[in-house]
C-alpha cells in the first residue's frame, strides 16, 4: 500500500458500526458520528434500547439503523457484517464498544463470572474484528477501528481482576492490530476512559452482600464521572489523529498510569488510593 493511501483520512461522514450502542459511550458515539454525517448501524443486545437511540438520531436529521445483536455470538456478528456490507458496501468506522463490569473478592469470583466477562468484554471485540476486518481490507479505502477498553486496561485495580484482565487484553490486542493493520489502511485505537457517568456500575455484578460497596461506587461515578459525550468526542479525535491509545479524561488515567510505569510500588499506591476513593467513599 502506498504512503499516499495511508495518509488519507477516514471519512467520518461514511458508514459506522457501533456495538453496545443502546446506552452510555456507545449511544454518545452514535450521536457524535451521526452529527458528522455518518450513516450509523447501531447494535445492542437490547432491541428497544437501540431502537430508541436510532429514533433520536433520525429525529435530529441523521441516518441510523438498529440491530439487535449479542456480541458473544460470533455468528450474529458475522450476520451483522453481511447486512451492513449488503446495505452500504463498506465500513469506515467500527466501534467495538459492548462491555460489562464486575467487582468482587477473588474468592467469591466463580468460573462462570470469569467466562461471562471474557465472553462479552474480550470475545465480543474479537468477534467484531473477525467479522469486519477481512471485509474492511477488501474495500480498499481508509478505515478505523475503536475498541473500548478502560483506564483499567492500563493500570491495576483492587477486586477488579476479571475486568482488568479483559481490558488489558483489549489494549494489547488493539496495539498489536494497529501495528499490523495501519500499513494496510486500517487504524486501531484502544479507547481508555476513566470515570464516566454511565450506567455500567449500576448494572455491574458486584459481589458485596451489604450492597454498600456498589452504592458507593454508583454515587462516586455520578459525582465525579465525565460525560459519555466527552468520550465520544475523544474517540472521534483519536480516529482523526490515528492514535493507538486514547485516554479520557486525561487526569483520570494519566497520573496512575505514569506512576505505574515509573515504579510498580508507586502504581500499587495509586491503585489503593483509587480503591479508597471510589469503593469506600473515603
Amino acid at each position: 500500500m502506498s504512503a499516499k493511501r495511508r495518509a488519507k483520512r477516514v471519512d467520518l461522514a461514511g458508514v459506522a458500526v457501533i456495538t453496545g450502542a443502546g446506552s452510555g459511550i456507545g449511544r454518545a458515539t452514535a450521536f457524535e458520528l451521526a452529527r458528522h454525517g455518518a450513516t450509523v448501524h447501531l447494535a445492542d443486545i437490547s432491541g428497544p434500547a437501540v431502537e430508541a437511540v436510532v429514533g433520536g438520531i433520525r429525529a435530529a436529521g441523521g441516518s441510523a439503523r438498529a440491530h439487535e445483536v449479542d456480541v458473544t455470538d460470533s455468528h450474529a456478528l458475522e450476520a451483522l457484517a453481511a447486512r451492513v456490507y449488503e446495505a452500504d458496501g463498506g465500513v469506515d468506522v467500527l466501534h467495538n464498544n459492548a462491555g460489562i463490569g464486575f467487582s468482587g473478592p477473588i474468592e467469591q469470583t466463580s468460573v462462570e463470572d470469569w467466562r461471562r466477562i471474557v465472553e462479552i468484554n474480550l470475545m465480543g471485540v474479537v468477534h467484531g474484528i473477525t467479522a469486519f476486518v477481512p471485509r474492511m481490507l477488501e474495500q480498499r479505502r481508509p478505515s478505523h477501528i475503536v475498541n473500548t477498553a478502560s483506564g483499567l486496561g492500563l493500570i491495576p485495580a483492587i477486586q477488579l481482576a476479571p475486568y482488568c484482565a479483559t481490558k488489558h487484553a483489549v489494549v494489547g490486542m488493539s496495539q498489536s492490530l494497529d501495528l499490523e493493520l495501519s500499513p494496510r489502511g486500517i487504524g486501531v485505537t484502544a479507547l481508555c476512559p476513566g470515570i464516566i457517568a454511565t450506567g455500567i456500575v449500576k448494572h455491574s455484578t458486584v459481589r458485596d452482600e451489604s450492597g454498600l460497596r456498589k452504592q458507593k461506587a454508583v454515587d462516586f461515578y455520578e459525582r465525579r464521572g465525565a460525560s459519555p459525550e466527552a468520550v465520544a468526542e475523544a474517540a472521534v479525535n483519536a480516529i482523526r489523529k490515528r492514535r493507538s491509545i486514547q485516554v479520557v479524561p486525561a487526569m483520570h488515567v494519566y497520573p496512575a498510569w505514569i506512576a505505574g510505569r515509573i515504579s510498580t510500588r508507586a502504581g500499587a499506591v495509586a491503585a489503593r488510593l483509587a480503591d479508597r476513593l471510589m469503593w469506600r467513599g473515603e
